[in-house]
């Protein structure tokens, strides 16, 4: 066993008492064993499956009875047994004042179907209409209703704090940084030259995004004449390592968050401002301490050497992705080596094009807020040569870093990426043969099969469903020290090296490679590195944590942007069918909700889970993915973040229209 190797986790017993904490980006629960000692290291996570039909959701705080299997990486499956309490830890919902009696609380929890009682005296001075934070209490009241009690007011609902306030407590996303890991950002200082290399000279440029306050990655090209014709890249990287130290206040904090988190009005830094927006800020004009890789590609784009040093660089500029596009199309270089970026770019581009990776095409929405927090409009976020240009020197230089610590027998954090499992590949097969489109048999599917096949719906109404339905065919993406290579990317090896003021996997990488190195004494420890996989499986989970709290806080956003558009009609396409009704995405925001079987046209409705389509018994109406209809917004709540609409199509919607009071009968 290597020494960096950690020792293999307990192995559950296959039944055992477990406990709620969260959900996954499919709304199924993930849990934790109920009882686990602290010295056992990061618990296994427990991925829940769903209820039977009838039965609520899993919800966190709630104890289960469960069956558990392994399913490798430490993984495990369960299944309730029983629900031994339904009472979730805490409540976080929206506190309705009453005159001379109980109040009550809303859930913002959207699966939560009861309201909870607040007794008079334990509203904690809570506001009508205020999000707050509630425990259950442990008395019944006489109607049966459940008590609890208000702990945290969190703002009033409708402020510009309210929405992200909800993801953030109801993720359990630390806020607070400790009094020690503010002071030790406080005393930082400057880095200086020193023994670095004077990178000072060398016109690295900065290109994020327009509302970046980090800057963590610098770039430089220039023409490569001396060896073949191809390129000199430089990416330069905020040398967090130097003022986060293993075993200090901030590290603790840094670990135990893994990773920012952003939403719309605000970001929850995984470091203190002072270091995350200045000390290890590449700002221009301004001295700042970098670990870098320099790198060299031939006119195909293949990368024929690279070498890793500590450097001491001063930013040229500080570009946006757009500005950066506008000068290249110009032809006007800002006097800056944009040309030669670009000339690089497609070099690099080639080469990903030759090794057949899976580029998926999924439109981002940007929420716009005005200063009051209110949303003003919902904006596809444009993806630009500029923002690929950056991805490809990123993918680069982590592709160098992995392959860096492998060659000096170091312990590397890979970022790993399982192919399909075999369930999935034959979910998405089926799928695809009902577009008329084939994939290779068996196992033996490459990415390039998959990007083979988006380009093939390029431009077609199908191709968003089909690259959501591809999106959710694939793994999940993780960290671990053990490499199973990248399926998405076509990578061998591949480790996060360019990010370590938001992610606390590249500042492990940047440690590790400080110590191969010997670029100072502030590397990776050996305690840390027996930690390794503990600490892989930790930042996954706060990865995740992480987008589930983001992609609630859009959620609750788009509703509150459509809550002044109910009893208006949409434009939409169905994204989703179920047992239940269906899931529709409309064009023009990107908002999603359900349609409830009780809002279709009046029919029998039979469900076909292979072909993923409803139809009508009496009039062979067929509701499918993919599909364009005409819905109508009918409630839209942005406490919860749910929206619900009515179909506007098929036979029968004009007799729904004039309110025949008929309900559709359900199989």
């Amino acid at each position: 066993m290597r020494r960096w190797d950690a020792p293999r986790p307990v192995r559950l017993p296959e039944t055992l008492v477990v406990q709620v904490t969260g959900t996954d980006q499919d709304g199924d629960a993930i849990a934790r064993p109920a009882e686990w000692a602290r010295d056992a290291g990061r618990p296994p996570q427990i991925l829940m499956a769903p209820e039977p039909p009838g039965r609520p959701a899993l919800a966190p705080g709630e104890h289960i009875l469960a069956r558990v299997r392994p399913i490798g990486g430490g993984r495990y499956e369960g299944r309730t047994l029983k629900r031994i309490s339904e009472t979730p830890a805490r409540v976080l919902g929206v506190f309705k004042r009453a005159r001379g009696g109980t109040h009550r609380l809303v859930p913002t929890d959207r699966r939560a179907k009861a309201e909870w009682m607040i007794p008079l005296g334990q509203e904690a001075d809570a506001e009508d209409d205020e999000i707050v934070l509630a425990e259950p209490l442990a008395q019944q009241h006489r109607l049966g209703l459940k008590p609890a009690r208000v702990i945290e007011r969190l703002g009033k609902l409708g402020d510009a704090r309210s929405i992200s306030l909800i993801a953030i407590h109801t993720h359990d996303i630390p806020t607070v940084f400790s009094a020690e890991a503010l002071g030790e950002a406080k005393r930082a200082r400057s880095v200086r030259l020193g023994k670095r290399t004077d990178l000072r000279d060398t016109p690295l440029i900065t290109i994020d995004g327009a509302d970046a306050r980090d800057f963590d990655d610098a770039v430089f090209a220039e023409p490569d004449a001396e060896h073949g014709g191809g390129y000199r890249l430089i990416v330069a990287i905020a040398d967090v390592a130097h003022y986060v130290k293993p075993g200090s206040a901030l590290d603790e904090t840094g670990r135990e968050r893994g990773n920012s988190v952003y939403f719309p009005d605000r970001v929850v830094p995984m470091l203190p401002e002072a270091l995350s927006n200045g000390l290890c800020s590449l700002r221009p004009h301004e001295d700042r301490g970098c670990l870098f890789v320099e790198m060299r590609v031939d006119r195909h784009g293949c990368k024929t050497a690279h070498r890793f040093g500590r450097g001491l660089m001063r930013s040229a500029a500080r570009l946006t992705y757009e500005e950066v596009q506008a000068a290249h199309e110009a032809g006007d270089d800002l006097g800056l080596p944009i040309r030669h970026l670009y000339a690089a770019f497609r070099a690099l581009l080639a080469a990903r094009q030759a090794r057949g990776t899976l580029d998926l095409d999924l439109p981002e929405r940007k929420v716009v807020l005005d200063d009051a927090g209110r949303v003003t409009s919902v904006k596809p976020r444009p993806r630009l040569d500029s923002h690929r240009l950056i991805e490809e020197f990123m993918v680069l230089a982590n592709v160098a870093a992995a392959e860096e610590l492998e060659r000096l027998h170091r312990p590397c954090m890979y970022r790993v990426h399982a192919p399909p499992t075999d369930e999935k590949l034959d979910a998405l097969r089926r799928f695809l043969g009902g577009m008329g489109i084939s994939l290779p048999p068996g196992d033996q599917v490459h990415p390039r099969d998959l990007d083979r096949v988006l380009r093939s719906v390029a431009d077609t109404p199908e191709a968003s469903l089909v690259n959501e339905v591809m999106l959710r065919s694939q793994s999940q993406a993780a960290y671990s020290p053990d490499n199973i290579g990248h399926f998405g990317l076509a990578l061998p090896r591949y480790a996060h090296f360019t990010s370590p003021i938001r992610r606390y996997a590249d500042l492990l990488v940047h440690r590790s490679l400080i110590r191969g190195l010997k670029l100072g004494t502030d590397g990776l420890t050996d305690e840390q590195a027996a930690g390794f996989e503990a600490a892989g499986e930790h930042i996954t989970g706060t990865e995740r944590r992480a987008q589930l709290a983001e992609r609630d806080a859009i959620d609750r956003y788009l509703a509150a942007f459509m809550a002044n558009q109910v009893g208006a009609r949409f434009a939409a396409r169905i994204s989703g069918v179920t047992r239940f009704g269906l899931f529709v995405t409309v064009t023009d925001s990107g908002a999603s909700g359900i349609v409830p079987m009780g809002n279709l046209p009046d029919d029998y409705w039979q469900l076909d889970e292979r072909e993923q389509t409803l139809t009508g018994r009496r009039t062979r109406v067929v509701f499918g993915l993919a599909q364009e209809v005409d819905v109508l917004l009918s409630e839209a709540n942005p406490v919860t973040g749910g929206m619900v609409f009515h179909i506007l199509q098929g036979a029968g919607a004009a007799r729904n229209d004039r309110g025949t009071g008929k309900r559709p009968r359900r199989r």
